[in-house]
């Protein structure tokens, strides 16, 4: 995994850049309006700040939708270049219009880092340490704002400091930003999917990968082109494929879909069940609870299904998955030697001329002198070719998932096969001690009768699972003319308007933007513009006067210090995002926020003693700030870069971004009128009663997305959609 943990680290360079530019002009803008004169302007002073917030605001309006047709890596060059140009003629500025133009030109760069590096590497990274390399952004970017602070604050200590070269500086790193950009960041592969270019999306997950087979990964990325509007939940025993019984009988195939393995001619059989899948069994209670009046998402519910039996999972459990999908949690680590049995990209003599054609077979089988596996290249053509019966194939793609196709029944109004009779279906395991007895009859019975029907001798479930099977139409076609492979259908080229209206869409919109209006106003800007007046009162200030540093440049180095706080703090968040999860850590998190804040309501209203209260304060601002970047801090974004499909990923973040900034700009504005109608007590006090709206907010609409693939979570959100509209018109109707 070292390949994707250096592009994550390489992109977040952007979120540093970020940073470093906040507290630059925190510092500069001292030296700054004294050039100008500018004592008598606190508009225009106020104006050199906000500026790149403006510039950021506008850029996002388009830059999700423009990513979605140019590429990820494409913006994020040119979001170096933004960089490098703002800081030119920001060293260069010869009056305060030009500067404002340069801190314009900053905000677009910044606009373009904040809002596409978490959809980068989101698109990157392997879904079991998505959530670690997601936090690398908010680590890079109070890192470069504690170097900045660092920087400016040595430079404060001259006689007489530039706040050109201040600004300037940032074209250093803009530069290596770039260089990174062009020449080591490749292009996002689920874009590249998106865009039907199969060879580079291949080769990109080869590269992130460190391995040859990314066949299971790569028929993901155009499964997750599609927005599931009809998807469902099915039930399934898997056993082995013993084609023929000790008697040389050929073992009945009834109500029965074969899967085939990737791997040494492998295939199992998988026979439908009722009731017994724990994801089953959540659809239906957060079905049953919804129509209720329960105010919990069934989205909450069927995410948790699937993450609260991971950590009984025991070695024989595991075991029992090596022996029946032996591929199975190989993006976990390493599993030996790979040999891929399929082969993405399959073309005939002259394929050389066609690389970037969608009509360039997306699985085929691999040619080989092996008799076994020339045994599942001719089942594999009776996959695609036959009519008889339902088959399927299946591939890993991580996270304990794998993928399927099926043949439906379904017939157009021409009497073809819907989407050529083809299903997707996206595999889970459950575990054997995670089963409901109350469903009627229990797992060891349904395999005992498994085995009766296929006619294999009783051992006691030996060699089956259980599993459950999110399955939807597919976004792949047969193989025509004969092939034995599956294609890729054509991609719609711009962003999906229609498909926000889709009920898991809209959804997940619903999240994303419901935790981004939360974030910025859960007290963050409040707190940070305290600080600086709380630890005056601690003494802190008057210590480092008596040590010869000006007010000016303490303020600088108290910044610097505040800063310098967070990052352990993001690192510990970064060990846990993918353990805990993104939901657990903000439940964990917001009420010590909610505690603080109210602490602070007290310290400023109750008189202790000056000291007393201070170093209240003091240590109620250091408690926020250290769980504040644990958790509220980066989830919201890394939540935003998950939870959308890939056909509208671009757009959504979009919508997201707008109003991060939008709230952002509220709050920053409205904190100084708010301080001195209502005070600190007060101010803090609404901060107190957001969080708490917060949590609540998480708890019934927030759900676990920890070591899910991208494509997964997004039919997720289709399925509980599907429940809530399902309720809600069972309601009305009642």
């Amino acid at each position: 995994m070292r390949s994707v943990v250096l592009v994550s680290l390489a992109a977040a360079i952007g979120n540093m850049l970020q940073g470093w530019d906040n507290a630059t002009i925190a510092g500069a803008v001292i030296y700054i309006k004294k050039e100008f004169h500018l004592e008598t302007e606190p508009k225009i002073e106020g104006l050199i700040v906000a500026m790149s917030l403006i510039g950021a605001t506008m850029i996002t309006t388009f830059s999700g939708p423009v990513s979605d047709r140019v590429g990820r890596r494409s913006m994020l060059i040119l979001s170096s270049l933004l960089y490098f140009l703002s800081s030119i003629v920001m060293f260069w500025s010869p009056n305060v219009y030009v500067l404002l133009f340069a801190r314009l030109l900053d905000g677009f760069g910044i606009g373009l880092a904040v809002t596409l590096v978490p959809i980068y590497i989101s698109e990157t990274a392997p879904s079991e340490i998505r959530g670690l390399l997601n936090t690398f952004p908010q680590f890079c970017g109070s890192g470069g704002m504690f170097l900045s602070y660092c920087l400016v604050f040595g430079m404060s200590l001259q006689e007489s400091p530039s706040w050109r070269l201040m600004l300037g500086v940032l074209s250093i790193p803009s530069v290596l930003y770039f260089l990174l950009a062009a020449f080591f960041l490749p292009e996002s592969p689920r874009w590249l999917a998106s865009k039907g270019r199969m060879e580079e999306a291949k080769q990109v997950l080869q590269r992130l990968r460190g391995r040859e087979d990314v066949s299971g990964e790569l028929a993901l990325l155009v499964e997750g082109l599609g927005v599931g509007k009809d998807t469902s939940i099915e039930e399934y025993v898997i056993g082995p494929d013993n084609d023929v019984s000790e008697g040389g009988h050929e073992l009945p195939r009834k109500d029965q879909i074969k899967l085939y393995g990737p791997e040494d001619g492998q295939s199992w059989m998988a026979k439908p069940v009722k009731g017994q899948s724990s994801l089953a069994l959540a659809s239906r209670q957060g079905s049953m609870m919804t129509r209720g009046g329960s105010l919990l998402d069934p989205v909450v519910s069927l995410f948790g299904s699937i993450h609260e039996k991971l950590p009984s999972e025991n070695m024989n459990s595991l075991s029992s998955r090596s022996m029946i999908f032996p591929n199975m949690g190989s993006i976990m680590g390493p599993t030996g030697r790979q040999e891929s049995q399929w082969d993405p990209e399959r073309h005939n003599d002259d394929s050389s001329e066609h690389d970037e054609s969608l009509n360039s077979p997306l699985l085929s089988p691999q040619t080989t002198e092996s008799g076994s596996v020339g045994t599942m290249q001719r089942r594999q053509s009776s996959l695609f070719m036959a009519n008889v019966g339902e088959t399927a194939t299946a591939t890993s793609i991580g996270g304990g998932w794998q993928l399927a196709w099926k043949y439906n029944d379904k017939v157009g109004a021409d009497g073809q096969r819907v989407n050529g009779g083809l299903q997707r279906m996206y595999i889970h395991e459950e575990s054997a001690n995670n089963n409901n007895n109350n469903t009627g009859f229990s797992r060891r019975g349904s395999l005992l009768s498994f085995h009766t029907e296929a006619g294999v001798p009783d051992q006691s479930g030996n060699g089956f699972i259980q599993a459950a099977a999110l399955v939807s139409q597919a976004s792949m076609i047969p193989g025509i003319k004969g092939e034995t492979a599956m294609l890729p259908q054509e991609v719609k080229a711009g962003p999906g308007w229609r498909e926000l209206k889709e009920p898991g869409v809209k959804r997940a919109l619903m999240v994303g933007v419901g935790l981004q209006i939360l974030q910025q106003f859960a007290g963050i800007n409040g707190v940070m513009y305290y600080t600086p007046q709380i630890l005056e009162e601690t003494g802190v200030s008057s210590l480092l006067t008596n040590l010869g540093i000006g007010a000016e440049s303490s303020s600088l180095l108290i910044s610097a210090l505040t800063t310098l706080l967070m990052l352990p703090c993001i690192l510990v968040s970064m060990r846990l995002m993918d353990v805990s999860g993104r939901r657990s850590l903000l439940l964990s998190t917001i009420p010590i926020l909610i505690l603080s804040l109210l602490t602070l309501v007290i310290a400023s209203l109750v008189e202790l003693g000056g000291t007393a209260n201070a170093l209240l304060s003091t240590a109620s601002v250091m408690v926020y700030l250290s769980c504040f970047v644990m958790g509220f801090g980066a989830i919201p974004n890394i939540l935003c870069s998950e939870i959308f499909p890939t056909s509208v990923r671009g757009l959504c973040i979009t919508i997201c971004a707008l109003t991060f900034w939008i709230c952002d700009i509220i709050v920053t504005y409205t904190l100084p009128v708010m301080l001195k109608s209502l005070g600190l007590a007060g101010v803090f006090g609404i901060y107190a009663c957001v969080c708490a709206v917060a949590w609540v907010f998480v708890y019934l609409k927030v759900p676990e997305t920890k070591g899910m693939p991208l494509e997964v979570i997004s039919e997720f959100f289709s399925v509980g959609a599907k429940h809530q509209d399902a309720a809600a018109s069972f309601l009305s109707d009642g």
